[in-house]
């Protein structure tokens, strides 16, 4: 069983598009918080704001080197949004398999005689 508020947190910072581009941009490698800042067109203030967001949810960690801090992804964190996706997935698998199984006991037999009353 996956930890429910580690789960909560990881999806409540990847829910803003903001922070998913973060997360994209990282995900080609570490950037600078400038560096993150630029293509987004908001200040360096609410990159921070976001960026502490995705620390708090584990998803991205930074050092400070200096005046600059750079952030990276932290794979370990996506993969648990990954394992609760992937547990819903095989759950409705396993149902839409038990429902096919059943539609096809229930397909009629064309090697036996049809039952239904004819109407004139």
């Amino acid at each position: 069983m996956l930890n429910q508020p580690q789960v909560d947190h990881v999806f409540h910072a990847l829910g803003d598009p903001t922070r998913r581009r973060l997360v994209e941009q990282l995900s080609r490698g570490p950037a600078s918080v400038s560096e993150l800042a630029r293509p987004l067109g908001i200040t360096l203030a609410a990159v921070v704001q976001h960026l502490q967001v995705l620390e708090r949810s584990g998803v991205v960690r930074s050092a400070k080197l200096g005046r600059v801090r750079t952030c990276r992804i932290e794979p370990a964190a996506l993969d648990v949004a990954a394992a609760w996706i992937n547990e819903r997935r095989s759950l409705w698998e396993r149902r839409l398999d038990r429902l096919g199984a059943i539609l096809a006991e229930e397909q009629p037999n064309p090697d036996l005689p049809d039952h239904t009353p004819e109407h004139p």
